[in-house]
């Protein structure tokens, strides 16, 4: 009787051990966005994931937003991700990648979409607050105080202020940096790419390139040496400034952001492997900038998993670890994400 105990607890422990081998890994999404579907128009848009073409060429007989636009709406490209054809959907297929993929997300974006995918998700969804005035959500120092208090958001992310003009250490900004360090909150700021074209879009005239480079970043590190931030889109092409301040400034963690899957996959690795093999793969982590075209978030999954100039542990550090010790999460967090 008693052999037959062991036999049985000992099946239930393999039946254990295959279940949690059988979960995805977990991964951690640093850069994640909860938007309405009709966000890029309401006629189904596509992206080409990854690029294997040529950028929109602008035609100068009409406004470059038109040419934009037409890009999205009527591709003749391949490798293309389409967006949801509404709200539901776009939940549907989120919350499905969610979970083939066992996904962590850091989300902003849309309030009502946030709170509505937090709701049904609340494990998965972590709700980061969106911050720049082109998006209309510039709330003041006080209310975000407010905000994070009462659990409302855990993270400030995206400070998206460079689709405004504004370099990192714009003094508007200062207080908002003063309150992040005094209250370890983590902070993600877009320092690099935005769309094509981005000051001939509408919402962002004062979108300027030069504001692509992290070196605007340095007097903020230096002024908050106890900061928790990292820079979204790492910086992209900027690898030298890049790599400058993530060697000047340890402290400094940057997401792949939507280079990932928008620029070449030969262009996205040549600028991972710089910032790796140049002594930096414990600082990236990893982000899809998911918009509204889901299987975009699947192509930046696999920009990581199929890199073959990366091991396996670095993937991981990428996917999870560089994130789980950014955010401090807890051993039961962690054991809690991989199913333990």
């Amino acid at each position: 009787m008693k052999k037959n105990k062991i036999t049985l607890l000992l099946f239930l422990i393999g039946i254990i051990h295959l279940t949690a081998q059988e979960k995805a890994l977990p991964i951690i999404d640093m850069h994640f966005h909860a938007l309405y579907a009709n966000a890029y128009g309401n006629e189904p848009t596509a992206l080409c994931t990854p690029i294997e073409t040529n950028y929109p060429v602008h035609d100068f007989s009409k406004p470059y937003e038109q040419t934009w636009m037409e890009w999205l709406r009527n591709p003749n490209r391949e490798n293309l991700s389409w967006s949801a054809k509404d709200d539901a959907d776009l939940k549907k297929q989120t919350f499905e990648l969610l979970e083939k993929y066992n996904i962590y997300a850091i989300a902003n974006g849309n309030e009502e979409i946030l709170r509505d995918w937090q709701k049904d998700m609340p494990e998965r969804i972590t709700p980061a607050l969106w911050y720049a005035k082109y998006l209309g959500s510039e709330p003041p120092i006080d209310s975000v105080k407010v905000w994070f208090e009462q659990g409302k958001y855990k993270v400030f992310a995206e400070v998206a202020t460079q689709y405004d003009g504004k370099r990192p250490d714009d003094p508007s900004l200062a207080p908002y940096f003063e309150w992040a360090e005094e209250n370890d909150i983590p902070v993600g700021i877009h320092i690099g790419t935005g769309p094509p074209g981005s000051p001939y879009l509408t919402g962002s005239p004062n979108y300027r390139a030069r504001l692509h480079s992290p070196l605007a970043l340095e007097e903020v590190l230096v002024k908050h040496p106890k900061l928790r931030i990292w820079i979204m889109h790492a910086g992209w092409p900027m690898i030298d400034d890049t790599l400058a301040v993530l060697f000047t400034h340890p402290q400094v963690y940057v997401d792949i952001g939507i280079i990932s899957h928008l620029n070449t996959r030969k262009e996205f690795h040549n600028y991972l492997k710089r910032i790796v093999e140049a002594g930096f793969g414990k600082q990236v982590m990893f982000g899809s900038d998911y918009i509204v075209w889901p299987k975009a978030l699947e192509v930046s999954i696999e920009s990581i998993t199929k890199a073959d100039f990366l091991t396996e542990e670095q993937k991981r550090d990428i996917l999870y670890n560089n994130a789980a010790r950014f955010l401090k999460l807890s051993k039961e967090e962690i054991d809690k994400h991989h199913g333990i």
